[in-house]
């Protein structure tokens, strides 16, 4: 994936902040099950906030990091335990995507 630009930044975070988290991940880290649903939810929403249960910062970022990496997506903001994370869907449906739905 292309790195985004600042523009886009800014532009996926103001879309991003009236979202609410679909994925938790909890103290025991980042599973198959979390794997999966973070992958479904990258196809169906595009962007997505995820809630990092993780007490240690630099293992929270570690863990946001390798998701990203792991799902080939990018991470637009990381604040406290919540990451915006963006994909775009190969086929966006219109109805789930979170960039095409109006606000």
């Amino acid at each position: 994936m292309n790195p985004l630009s600042a523009s886009d930044k800014k532009h996926l975070r103001s879309i991003g902040h009236r979202l609410n988290p679909v994925v938790m991940i909890g103290d025991k880290g980042y599973s198959e099950a979390v794997d999966l649903e973070v992958e479904r939810a990258l196809n169906d929403h595009e962007l997505i906030k995820v809630k990092v249960n993780v007490a240690e910062p630099e293992e929270r970022r570690e863990l946001i990091e390798e998701m990203c990496a792991a799902r080939e997506a990018a991470l637009v903001q990381a604040i406290g335990k919540i990451a915006l994370i963006y994909r775009p869907a190969k086929k966006p449906n219109p109805r789930l995507s979170n960039l095409q739905r109006p606000i």
